[in-house]
């Protein structure tokens, strides 16, 4: 590869959810939007599938300033192809390029004949999702392949040096080179493009651009890999025989063995591959048959609050919310409580066994049955909230809405004539009886409304009439274990098939200011390579319970002594039987309940001082690990030189100090893992770069298969593969 100037290159991120709200992976791409722009500016460009109902609303359009890309853009629009150029509209505000996949579909036959002939990958006529991926995969190698060359004009050379050199807000890796005693680095170069695909959707144009020679650094990240996903909805012990098991054969039962190639293929031509967490990597080993180089894990936008009290404040406030829906909703047998009640919670995708709802109802069961054993006064009260397909509300879940506020809003009434009585009388110096104070018109008024309250049926355990009801397996489990939230019940259960929203007319709130109110999220999944919504839960100081095969609490329990004490609750569901794991989950749940109010503030406390672990500005250094392996792997005679490495040194958080002698002590002891804030900050976003391990790896002979990658003759590799497979038939016959 000629020399490039990997100091100031162009990036370019490409993944289908770009501007296009499908699934988490635009939360992902959408949060880490401003440190990624800190870094690159505006060499930064997202690319995605442009859909025309939603990009009105998510895109700003303009023209595109960089004269290559301007250039590449008209050439593809003569033939045909249609874009939307602009700033998607979001913090950071960065450059989105979004492609019409339907204005190709002329050229979709051509294509996949050709994605068959190049890679030897599959594709079947009638599925929608592929051919889009096909498509849209062509028309980012044609983009890219188009605009590389012209990078290496001498007019874009010097554009690109003045755009460096005058882009003075942005500290950028030749910033850092230059600190240390680079002079000249990436003058008279033209820029290194990294082009950085986000799953298997956007995973079409790796083998293209291996096999056409691009002159690109790849990077392709699975955020959860095809066939794991498929095997853990099947009810297999995935995790025990991910060795044993035949990826093509279980790919092809599924009907996923073409998104498959596409997904295995995508992960051996780029430069470098990585995943979202350690457990992903793990099975992405063994489905995929190619180690990570490096795991990218999840972020958030952590907005830390002045005062700490502050996120405490927030926590009163919306339970006070949600207590009024839970009077509401229980009317009629409101027989608790409230002040010794705990919100429990679950959320996510209908997924009832990979997301452990079969778990977290069980250990509800068992949880009921332990506080009742223990005579306990602390009612719990568990919402389910997982969309499904749905009817409409539920008549009686409407009516304690109903009938709750009409009793306020008497109440309220009676209430300011009552003190407009006392008030009236004590100006008039006359003696007060309190039996004057309520007339015998707001008496009965009053007993019409409590009379109101009254009902026969038990409260309903879900909100919405179900589409299905009879084959529902949240309900049909809550049915089996005969959880009907009954007075004697200690744990009461909601199942709210459908995301919140202010809009809700049941709850009135946004799912964040739900979490917020809540005591304890409980997420015992089976399949989870990351796991946002416990991430979520930390970053607003709400405890949590999630499990050793989530990427989230491997991620925790790597870095915290004892998370627990943090309010971080991991269970075992690698190493310990389902049954195990059940009393595990139950025992987590019934010691949290035996908390007081001021032990729970104090977790609360603690598990938002984890909130700065999960920051893009910390979870950012990855991606910048990872385009710097990129770069030395694609051009490595472009560095200027080895910079030293510094050895990093790994600690845990210890256990927090329960009872500190004093503020000066703690500072002491804890500075270490959650410094004070300075007052002045030279610059919050800056990264110094950072390598992977993989780039420690001593220099190896490269293997057959490594030689054929990197030539891009993709041909030749699959005869060797399916030759090697032949012969480890043989072997094992």
């Amino acid at each position: 590869m000629p020399n490039r100037d990997v100091y100031n290159p162009l990036l370019f991120e490409v993944a289908w959810e770009v501007a296009n709200k499908v699934g988490g992976i635009y939360t992902v791409i959408k949060t880490k939007v401003p440190v990624t722009v800190h870094e690159f500016g505006d060499r930064y460009c997202l690319i995605g599938p442009l859909s025309y109902k939603t990009a009105p609303m998510e895109v700003e359009a303009l023209e595109p300033p960089n004269a290559q890309i301007r250039e590449t853009l008209e050439e593809m629009e003569r033939e045909g192809i249609k874009y939307l150029f602009g700033r998607w509209l979001v913090e950071g505000a960065p450059y989105v390029l979004l492609f019409d996949t339907n204005s190709a579909l002329h050229k979709l036959d051509e294509w996949k004949g050709d994605l068959w002939r190049t890679a030897g990958i599959p594709s079947p006529p009638n599925d929608l999702e592929t051919n889009d991926a096909i498509l849209f995969g062509y028309l980012v190698a044609w983009f890219l392949g188009q605009v590389s060359p012209k990078l290496t004009q001498p007019k874009a050379i010097a554009d690109h040096n003045n755009s460096t050199r005058n882009n003075n807000g942005h500290r950028s890796h030749s910033d850092v080179a230059n600190t240390n005693g680079g002079s000249s680095v990436g003058q008279d170069r033209p820029p290194a493009v990294i082009a950085h695909f986000h799953e298997w959707q956007a995973g079409v144009a790796i083998p293209l651009i291996k096999r056409r020679h691009i002159d690109v650094a790849t990077i392709f990240t699975t955020h959860a890999t095809l066939l794991g996903r498929y095997l853990c909805a099947g009810s297999v012990d995935f995790y025990n025989n991910l060795q044993k098991f035949d990826c093509d054969g279980e790919a092809g039962k599924r009907g996923i063995y073409h998104r498959y190639c596409i997904e295995r293929a995508a992960a051996h031509c780029a430069d470098v591959f990585t995943t979202v967490s350690h457990i992903t990597a793990y099975e992405s080993e063994h489905l995929l048959k190619r180690k990570p180089d490096g795991v990218l894990p999840n972020g958030l936008n952590v907005v830390k609050f002045s005062a700490m009290h502050e996120f405490q404040n927030l926590h009163a406030l919306n339970k006070e919310k949600i207590n009024d829906f839970v009077r509401g909703h229980f009317y009629g047998h409101y027989d608790f409580d409230l002040e010794n009640t705990i919100y429990m919670f679950t959320a996510g995708r209908y997924e009832y066994r990979n997301k452990g709802v079969d778990m977290f109802v069980e250990s509800l069961e068992r949880l009921n049955a332990r506080l009742k054993a223990a005579k306990s006064n602390t009612t719990v009260v568990a919402f389910i909230i997982m969309p499904a397909a749905t009817h409409s509300f539920n008549v009686e879940a409407l009516k304690g809405q109903a009938v709750t506020k009409q009793l306020r809003g008497t109440v309220d009434e009676i209430q300011d004539r009552i003190g407009h009585r006392i008030y009236e009388k004590a100006l008039r110096g006359e003696e007060l009886d309190p039996k004057d104070f309520l007339s015998e018109e707001d008496r009965v008024l009053l007993k019409r409304r409590v009379f109101a309250l009254k009902r026969q049926s038990l409260p309903p355990i879900v909100t919405h009439n179900v589409v299905g009801d009879a084959e529902d397996p949240v309900l049909n489990q809550l049915r089996r274990l005969q959880m009907f939230n009954n007075a004697h019940d200690r744990v009461k259960v909601i199942f709210h098939p459908e995301f919140l929203n202010a809009n809700n007319p049941l709850f009135g709130l946004d799912y964040e200011e739900f979490v917020r109110g809540c005591h304890l999220g409980v997420f015992p999944s089976y399949y989870e390579p990351w796991g946002y919504t416990p991430a979520e839960c930390t970053v607003m100081g709400v405890p949590s319970i999630s499990t050793n095969l989530s990427g989230f609490g491997c991620f925790m329990d790597e870095n915290i002594e004892n998370c627990e004490d943090y309010g971080i609750y991991i269970m075992d569901r690698r190493l310990k039987s389902v049954e195990e794991s059940l009393q595990q989950l139950c025992d987590q749940m019934f010691r949290f309940c035996q908390k007081t109010r001021r032990q729970r503030i104090n977790q609360r406390n603690r598990t938002e001082r984890l909130s700065d672990l999960l920051d893009w500005k910390r979870m950012g250094l990855e991606y910048i690990k990872a385009r710097q392996l990129a770069l030395r792997r694609v051009y490595p005679d472009s560095f200027d030189g080895e910079e030293e490495e510094e050895e990093e040194v790994f600690r845990k958080i210890p256990k927090p100090l329960s009872a500190p002698a004093s503020p000066r002590i703690r500072h002491e002891v804890n500075s270490a893992y959650f410094p004070a804030d300075d007052e002045e900050e030279e610059d919050p976003y800056f990264m110094p770069p950072m390598k992977f391990p993989a780039l420690r790896r001593g220099s190896q002979e490269p293997t057959r298969e490594e030689q054929l990658l990197s030539e891009g003759d993709l041909q030749a590799l699959n005869k060797l593969t399916l030759e090697n497979k032949e012969a480890n038939r043989e072997r094992q016959q």
